[in-house]
């Protein structure tokens, strides 16, 4: 096998494998390789997104679970929509990668390693590994954005289970449950049910330190109690940590002339996770699909996966989130009561209209907004001061 490659993808994740399918897909695919150190069965874990009928249809090999209901629970009230254009998806995560994989040809390949470090030289990166060495013209990394220490984070534990008995409501899928411990920042219990007796249950917290693993196991035991379920069997356990705050980037990311070899990051690691939400399938897509349709036209650049507008708007949102934990779950039940259930997809999508932006401006308290706009503007203008 060679060594040598025009591009070089570190990391077959979302952004790393669907990069690599839709080049192998082209009619003259550069020659690429995908370094990943693990199998994609070793990863798997739940993706989630919203999704119109076409994209289901296109998904329906990896998915494991499907709404047109979701709600969202707290002390004294629930809201539940409902969209005839939008399905909530959970997908495999290893049957999607698979797949992809599978799309997979000659010159595009993947290989079992891990990267130790990247040294670029005048027309290309050598990428160092455990196993030996490769050189690319361009290198993309999609490896897991690192976080600030105090950077804001949604962080989760979570089981698939096997009830004893049949399950309430298996087919409304249950987004946010309020009704836990709000003591160490926004706490909700998040509940996919695939069957009448399988169930996904993950306590998770929007904050930005972790907490001990059995925190979020005592979550989840409590809130089966409360809600008369009984366990069977846990099937398994996945946890993750999803960047909701700005990502610290390597120096050595991009090029720093026209002539030097490009390394990029991609997926998460761009800034693709909505920042206020945590979801990042859909702009990982966008993303990866507008690369390649790039690539083939020449043009290695990435594209920016959320607009400089949607992260501004969203680093106000986690601003009040942070100042004012009081009125954290507020904020998500009076967005939900205000949308309906295809506006609310779409907001979550980043594809709101001027009238569903309107709708949730409308409900959200006044004050802690506009004190936390003119926070950030006068840190962006003291920024710009401190640079000039």
């Amino acid at each position: 096998m060679s060594t040598e490659f025009d591009i070089a993808i570190i990391g077959g994740g979302n952004a790393g494998l669907t990069l690599a399918a839709q080049l192998a897909a082209q009619d003259n695919p550069p020659t690429t390789v995908v370094i990943e150190p693990q199998t994609v069965e070793q990863r798997d874990c739940s993706w989630s997104l919203w999704a119109e009928d076409h994209q289901s249809e296109q998904l329906t090999h990896s998915t494991k679970g499907r709404w047109h209901r979701w709600q969202l629970i707290d002390d004294t009230s629930r809201v539940i929509h409902n969209s005839k254009q939008y399905s909530y998806l959970s997908l495999s995560s290893a049957d999607y990668l698979l797949g992809r994989g599978a799309q997979l040809r000659d010159p595009v390949s993947v290989v079992e390693d891990s990267v130790t470090a990247l040294h670029r030289q005048q027309q290309q990166t050598i990428i160092e590994t455990e196993k030996g060495r490769y050189s690319a013209k361009t290198v993309y990394d999609s490896r897991p954005p690192k976080i600030a220490e105090d950077g804001l984070r949604q962080h989760f534990l979570g089981w698939h289970i096997l009830s004893k008995e049949p399950i309430k409501d298996p087919h409304v899928a249950t987004l946010m449950d309020f009704r836990v411990d709000q003591s160490q920042g926004l706490h909700f219990i998040y509940a996919l049910p695939f069957s009448d007796h399988h169930l996904l249950i993950e306590s998770t917290l929007i904050s930005a330190s972790l907490q001990p693993q059995d925190w979020y196991r005592n979550a989840i035991e409590g809130w089966l109690r409360v809600n008369n379920i009984e366990v069977e069997e846990i099937i398994s356990e996945e946890m993750g940590v999803i960047p909701m705050d700005t990502l610290i980037t390597d120096a050595s990311s991009s090029a720093t002339s026209s002539e030097q070899p490009l390394i990029a990051n991609i997926g998460a690691a761009s800034g693709a996770v909505r920042r206020s939400s945590g979801y990042a399938f859909q702009h990982i897509q966008q993303q990866i699909s507008q690369l390649a349709s790039g690539i083939a036209e020449g043009n290695m650049a990435v594209p920016t996966p959320i607009s400089s507008r949607l992260t501004a708007m969203d680093r106000i949102f986690n601003g009040v989130l942070l100042n004012r934990p009081d009125l954290a779950v507020s904020l998500y039940m009076r967005m939900a009561k205000a949308l309906t259930g295809d506006q609310f997809a779409r907001f979550m999508l980043g594809q709101a209209s001027l009238s569903d932006w309107l709708r949730v401006i409308a409900a959200m308290p006044k004050m802690p907004f506009l004190k936390q706009t003119a926070e950030l503007i006068a840190k962006q203008v003291a920024e710009k001061l401190s640079r000039a």
